[in-house]
């Protein structure tokens, strides 16, 4: 058993915030040497992003990689639209889902494992108003559980 490298590149906590993650996909990325170097000094946004199944492809758009400073004319557009590639059945399941009213598919981490970049999705349902004043409200209640218990063993 060898243990797998993991470096987190971006971390997108929005989506936990707006929405119910309900399951999770890992999906390699097709990029261009210039933007795997990028990613490799960290320069990726997902806070933008979301993902779009077409034609039977899976699509994440808004994925912004900074350009490499010395990848010049080999530089491609930050903002382009960059191909997730899954397993057929992953993709069947995921459209299956979206179907459904109020599913959608947005990207939550991008990361290195064993030198390939990954692009961690979940299907997810939007959270009403009321949602988030209940996970709000939760925090803030294990927070002062925290900060009494704290106190207390001092």
């Amino acid at each position: 058993m060898t243990k797998e490298s993991f470096k987190l590149v971006a971390n997108n906590k929005k989506a936990y915030h707006d929405y119910f993650i309900e399951e999770k996909y890992e999906a390699g990325v097709a990029l261009h040497g210039t933007e795997v170097k990028s990613l490799r000094l960290g320069k990726c946004s997902i806070k933008e992003a979301f993902v779009r199944i077409e034609q039977e492809e899976v699509f994440v758009y808004g994925m912004h990689v900074s350009p490499y400073e010395k990848g010049n004319l080999f530089n491609k557009d930050p903002l382009r639209v960059k191909k997730l590639l899954l397993h057929r059945g992953e993709i069947n399941k995921m459209s299956g889902k979206i179907a459904e009213k109020g599913y959608t598919l947005v990207p939550l981490q991008v990361y290195f494992k064993d030198g390939l970049v990954k692009v961690e999705i979940g299907l997810a349902k939007g959270k009403k108003l009321y949602d988030k004043r209940q996970d709000i409200a939760r925090k803030d209640q294990r927070r002062e559980t925290e900060r009494e218990f704290k106190i207390r063993n001092l």
